[in-house]
């Protein structure tokens, strides 16, 4: 099955207890997010991410909890996110943690996508109820 719809997201600066020398900028970010669509859901996160300096290149990690209602499903489960950049390419992977799922969403695996077009964030979760 597949949900298709919008989200909006805030991040906030997160206090980082990493300190690692240049030309590597270290950040972490408080995530919050508001989805809708088919899934009609907010989450709440972290992310950890590195930025290299005179370089487009950065990478990040980050985990988030998803509650809400998926296809008229309520619960929750929780996103991994893995991101590479560099200035001319991208590689996002975005799993749903296996077994996270609670409640009506209990057996939701998956995968998530996300693009950004004209400033707006659109998501696609693909994904199986077992």
């Amino acid at each position: 099955m597949i949900a298709k719809g919008t989200f909006s997201v805030s991040m906030t600066p997160a206090e980082s207890h990493i300190r690692f020398n240049e030309p590597a900028q270290f950040g972490q970010l408080a995530l919050n997010k508001t989805f809708n669509g088919e899934l009609e859901a907010t989450s709440v996160g972290q992310m950890m991410s590195v930025r290299l300096a005179d370089s487009a290149s950065a990478g990040y990690v980050a985990l988030e909890q998803v509650t809400g209602m998926l296809a008229g499903h309520k619960g929750s489960f929780v996103l991994q996110h893995f991101g590479v950049m560099t200035a001319s390419n991208q590689r996002l992977i975005l799993e749903v943690v296996p077994d996270s799922g609670t409640d009506e969403l209990a057996g939701l695996s998956g995968e998530m996508t996300i693009e950004i077009k004209d400033g707006q964030h659109f998501y696609e979760l693909t994904y199986e109820m077992l």
